[in-house]
């Protein structure tokens, strides 16, 4: 068998040091860029493969981080992990996931399981508001970086790094959208009541009705926590009152489409019968014949920024700084919500500020 490439061969053939090669590949300083691409350009005709083994005894670094989510069921969840491996490969790490099923107790010994394998961090997509298990990473200085959700314990959340989407924006936006187009009985499907997401987006979508002077009903916002049969199960108790709502604002697309299942069932059209709007903008959303209106997130992209931020911990490159970063939300506006049949029959408030 032809032995693999090493520093020492691409050093040779650039007729540079072994450091100089060493630093190329590392991306450190003290090689001009001229070198650099020289190197990496050798390294790759070579088909150069790093052997983590011994860096890893030498770094006492195992390579290694983990991502805990809820479900990879669950059409959100495979874009954020694609972002987080794709941007850990690139910087020499590989990826080992977790699934929750969205248990406290299993997030704790999916934390316990990847330490004790020796990852060098973790990315925890699962944690609740109040989340128990956050603590003791803190208290051991170990790297761990929050997305999608963050703790909202005031004494944890300024000394977690995290990126999530601003999620009251996204309520606000979407409640006021459905209003706007005339409904005045909207139903808000939540996700789980303990989780940031849920909150952040619950009182996004109140304000935005108490700023346009419209009734909250109580009554129309049900906890289906992230789960498209309680979603289903939900709309079906929903679309039986006196007096069932008319637009349904499902907290994601998942849930959205137990919602979609229950009308259609029932003999409702949507959106000539009632309006349909979900959460995320997940690939099953725009779908032909589903055409759902969401939220949009920048789900691969929020996967990369939490991977980037970790190998920084991880690497210590970024001397011990808190990054919180808060994504903007965007409309996506199809067909299930009635805009491009009817518009809006309601104008937005002048002068109001945007949330």
């Amino acid at each position: 068998m032809k032995n693999r490439p090493t520093i020492k061969d691409i050093a040779k053939a650039a007729s540079v040091s072994a450091t100089a090669v060493s630093m190329a590949l590392n991306n450190q300083p003290g090689v001009s860029l001229q070198t650099r691409k020289k190197i990496l350009g050798i390294a790759k005709k070579l088909d150069y493969q790093p052997n983590y083994i011994a860096k890893s005894l030498v770094s006492r670094h195992s390579y290694t981080i983990g991502f805990i989510l809820n479900s990879i069921t669950d059409p959100f969840f495979p874009e954020l992990a694609k972002g987080i491996e794709e941007c850990a490969n690139q910087h020499g790490y590989n990826l080992l996931l977790c699934n929750t099923k969205r248990d406290l107790e299993k997030e704790k010994k999916s934390i316990d399981m990847l330490r004790s394998k020796g990852v060098d961090g973790i990315i925890l997509a699962t944690v609740l508001k109040d989340d128990s298990n956050i603590l003791p990473l803190i208290e051991d200085n170990f790297p761990f970086v929050l997305i999608n959700r963050h703790s909202m314990d005031p004494g944890l959340r300024n000394k977690t790094s995290y990126v999530i989407l601003d999620n009251f924006r996204g309520g606000y936006r979407g409640m006021e959208h459905l209003y706007r187009l005339g409904h005045d009985r909207i139903a808000i499907i939540t996700g789980d009541a303990n989780t940031s997401t849920a909150i952040l987006r619950t009182k996004g979508s109140i304000k935005a009705l108490s700023d346009y002077g419209a009734s909250v009903d109580r009554e129309l916002i049900v906890e289906a926590r992230y789960q498209r049969h309680i979603a289903y199960e939900a709309a079906k108790k929903l679309i039986a009152m006196k007096n069932p709502p008319t637009a349904y604002f499902a907290q994601d697309d998942y849930m959205a489409m137990g919602v979609r299942e229950a009308l259609l069932e029932t003999g409702f059209r949507i959106p000539e019968d009632i309006a349909l709007m979900g959460f995320d903008d997940t690939e099953i959303a725009s779908f032909t014949g589903i055409d759902l209106t969401t939220i949009s997130q920048k789900k691969y992209e929020m996967g990369t920024m939490g991977a980037k931020i970790l190998i920084e911990k991880i690497e210590k490159t970024s001397s011990g700084v808190v990054n919180q970063l808060i994504l903007e939300p965007k409309m996506i506006i199809r067909k299930s919500c009635g805009h491009y049949q009817r518009g809006y029959s309601r104008p937005a408030i002048k002068n109001l500020k945007r949330h």
